[in-house]
């Protein structure tokens, strides 16, 4: 009965989340100006702790304050939010670099313009986590397991690095394609998954739940981290437009890292915690000015190759390249 109630709770979580979201209006941050006047900006924004400091500038008016108009688009989940950016619909996100990577495997047509969130010390972001009761401690007792992942994203991708990371051979690692989170966290709290990788907020969830942590990725921010994306047409057609918003998120990443608890609100507001664990639920410090690294770029752009997940994987055409793909140039200096 406990697993039945556990599943529940957490897929009602996610639907009302999703519910609450698709009936949720476009805000913009500046509705006293005149359209025409300011550039507008159509942000896909997914329930992820990643938006506190996106959230935390239009809470200051500091869109306003840097001459641009964002309207955000709530989306459920990343399949929704990449074809609202294929289709010109959105014109910036939170996403990853293998989506960034996917974006572009035959013409450039995204780039990441700056982090979001990158795990720190204290504050991990990707957890492998055991099931109560799964006698599971330490990645040695990972070898042949098969573990909850969603294939083909950055959970396998940072699963898989961790693992390698703690000594784990290629050949002990098993993964079980669990796509859809509650379904993930239901099988995890009912034993069903000896192990799952889960992302913030859950990731804490489940360890309320009974889950042990086995691994984190607290020590490797090079792999579980989050990036802030534009559509190459909208950067072309609105370069100052880009660079205002980059600079309202700079000054906003600012007062969240010095006043946490102000902005924790937000938390709760735009749904991005689980109520169970959000009033406990620290914010972590976000990451100030900067990009991924050709070395972090050509990590995750190996590793897709591996899965055969990029069209040009090749020696002639390896996949796009970092230079095109990531710009630091729109940063606030």
């Amino acid at each position: 009965m406990k697993t039945r109630n556990h599943g529940a709770s957490i897929a009602a979580f996610a639907l009302a989340a999703l519910i609450a979201l698709s009936f949720a209006a476009p805000t913009s941050a500046t509705p006293s100006l005149a359209a025409e006047a300011v550039p507008t900006l159509r942000f896909a924004a997914m329930p992820l702790i990643d938006l506190v400091p996106v959230y935390a500038a239009e809470k200051e008016g500091l869109f306003t304050k840097n001459g641009v108009r964002v309207e955000f688009i709530p989306v459920g989940a990343a399949p929704a939010r990449d074809q609202l950016l294929a289709a010109g619909q959105a014109d910036a996100a939170v996403n990853e670099i293998q989506a960034v990577i996917n974006f572009n495997r035959v013409t450039v047509r995204m780039k990441a313009l700056r982090w979001a969130l990158r795990p720190a010390p204290g504050f991990p972001h990707f957890f492998v986590l055991g099931a109560k009761g799964a006698g599971l401690s330490g990645a040695a007792s990972l070898r042949g397991v098969e573990i909850g992942v969603s294939q083909g994203t950055i959970i396998e991708y940072v699963t898989e690095r961790l693992l390698a990371a703690a000594g784990l051979a290629k050949g002990d690692i098993r993964s079980l394609n669990v796509p859809g989170m509650p379904d993930r966290m239901a099988l995890l709290a009912s034993g069903q998954l000896r192990a799952a990788t889960m992302p913030e907020p859950l990731a804490s969830l489940a360890r309320k739940q009974g889950a042990t942590v086995i691994l984190d990725d607290s020590g490797f921010p090079q792999f579980g981290s989050s990036v802030i994306s534009f559509r190459t047409e909208y950067i072309k057609a609105n370069p100052a437009a880009v660079r205002a918003f980059l600079a309202a998120i700079e000054e906003a990443t600012a007062l969240v890292n010095a006043n946490p608890e102000r902005y924790s609100s937000i938390l709760a507001e735009r749904q991005l915690v689980p109520p169970d664990i959000a009033p406990n639920f620290r914010l972590p410090p976000f990451p100030t000015r900067g990009t991924p690294s050709k070395a972090e770029f050509e990590d995750a752009l190996s590793w897709m190759r591996d899965k055969n997940m990029l069209a040009r994987a090749s020696a002639a055409a390896p996949g796009p390249l970092w230079a095109d793909s990531v710009d630091a140039s729109f940063l606030p200096r």
